[in-house]
């Protein structure tokens, strides 16, 4: 009885912080905690993912400093111009614009950016906004768990080095799984739903006068010595971190013993990097605090705190049975990881607290390191609640209505597109590591 009541008090927190959505997600989760210690559940700060959330806040206090120095304006110059030449290809082109800006920042907040250039392209081209913002969506969250220094990966490579799985092979996996998932699901997508012009919702906006004409031009925008030099210092970072990481390894042993751990280096670097751009730009650091990848990236911060402690906290507690009912199953039916990574990543709303939360006792139990890393992609599972910021952000973006949420909640736009991009991406990642591991 004890244990149904603790399991609905983590279910009740969960989706309670979704239904007050943004950082509350996190307030709920510290919610959840205090509920399971009273019901006897032991407590302790050593189940808060400290590393995960300090690679977050040090990345995006460099993506922050970068957008304020005008470099993510640049960028999202660049993803314009390339989407603009093709707008009748939209669907492929815009997810894997997004894939690339969140592999390279680590960060799925950077898609904020480059939606409304996706929704404004997609009707001059005629292209249904629903089928490019839905599919773009879901590679900005996909791409989360290949990029070099996102929080998860980092989490991820900590657990798989002792397996012999080094950063590199694990990237060679990961990265080519998660890109080649999003072409076949882009075709898909790009098959769904009525053409723009024969949808009856567009056809009643119009009419109304609530869809805004495409500018149908590029804006005059001339990026700023300032912007350059903030790109390059970040994108030099990122190869760092790439390059310490990986002769720090075990596998290449470059490095060993060091005295700064891979996690800490990356947390240095990044710092590092935001400093020498508030130098080079001669930025003043307090405006900083107010740009929104800096406000969406520390709410993030504390969605992590609160949820990965609330979900570690039970699982730990549990996990002598854990292991013993899923020891077998998981066993003679490998791929059912991804199926419990998917839907504890619908409800944990983050890669790094569900691959936190589950990963490790799934490796406990005996899961194989291939199945493991082919499974990751399923963390990404952030869509079935249709709560999560980006995904209402597309919502909210297309005037011409065809980006919805449907009223039974999970028939909304992104879901197809998103179970076909984890379900390929897993079993890329079988294929890819049956060859590398």
């Amino acid at each position: 009885m004890l244990v149904a009541v603790q399991i609905f008090i983590v279910l009740a927190a969960i989706l309670l912080g979704a239904r007050l959505g943004s950082i509350a997600i996190g307030f709920a989760g510290g919610l959840g905690v205090l509920a399971l210690g009273i019901t006897g559940v032991p407590v302790t700060k050593d189940d808060i993912p400290f590393d995960v959330i300090g690679i977050i806040m040090s990345v995006i206090a460099a993506i922050a400093a970068m957008q304020r120095a005008g470099g993510m304006d640049y960028l999202v110059h660049i993803a314009e111009r390339l989407l603009r030449k093709n707008p009748r290809h939209i669907t492929y082109w815009a997810p894997v614009v997004t894939y690339l800006m969140t592999l390279l920042a680590g960060t799925g907040h950077t898609a904020f950016s480059t939606l409304p250039v996706i929704a404004e392209v997609s009707k001059e081209g005629g292209v249904r906004p629903s089928r490019p913002l839905s599919v773009a969506v879901i590679a900005s969250q996909l791409a989360i768990t290949a990029s070099p220094i996102s929080a998860a990966v980092v989490l991820m490579a900590s657990l798989m080095e002792p397996r012999g799985v080094g950063y590199l092979t694990l990237l060679a996996i990961l990265i080519p799984s998660t890109f080649l998932a999003i072409l076949p699901a882009a075709f898909v997508t790009n098959h769904l739903g009525k053409e723009l012009d024969d949808d009856t919702e567009y056809q009643s906006r119009l009419e109304k006068g609530l869809v805004s004409k495409p500018r149908g031009q590029i804006s005059e925008y001339i990026p700023t010595k300032s912007a350059k030099w903030s790109v390059a210092i970040f994108l030099l970072s990122i190869l760092a971190v790439m390059v310490y990481a990986t002769i720090s390894t075990e596998q290449v042993g470059l490095i060993t013993d060091p005295t700064l751990p891979r996690n800490e280096a990356i947390m240095s670097i990044m710092l590092t990097a935001a400093t020498v751009i508030v130098l080079a730009c001669k930025l003043d650091a307090a405006t900083i605090l107010n740009t929104p990848v800096f406000k969406s990236g520390m709410s993030a911060s504390v969605c992590v705190l609160g949820v990965a402690w609330l979900g570690t906290t039970i699982i730990n507690h549990y996990i002598d049975d854990i292991k013993t009912a899923s020891s077998s199953l998981l066993t003679t039916m490998p791929w059912m990881l991804a199926i419990v990574l998917f839907f504890a990543a619908a409800l944990l709303y983050s890669q790094a607290a569900t691959a936190k939360a589950i990963m490790p006792a799934a490796l406990a139990v005996g899961v194989s390191p291939i199945t493991a890393v082919a499974s990751f992609a399923a963390t990404s599972a952030l869509f079935v609640l249709p709560t999560y910021p980006t995904l209402l952000a597309a919502v909210e973006m297309d005037d011409t209505g065809t980006t919805r949420i449907g009223k039974y909640v999970f028939n909304h736009s992104f879901i197809i597109p998103g179970t076909l991009c984890i379900a390929l991406a897993a079993a890329f990642g079988f294929a890819f590591g049956s060859v590398l591991l």
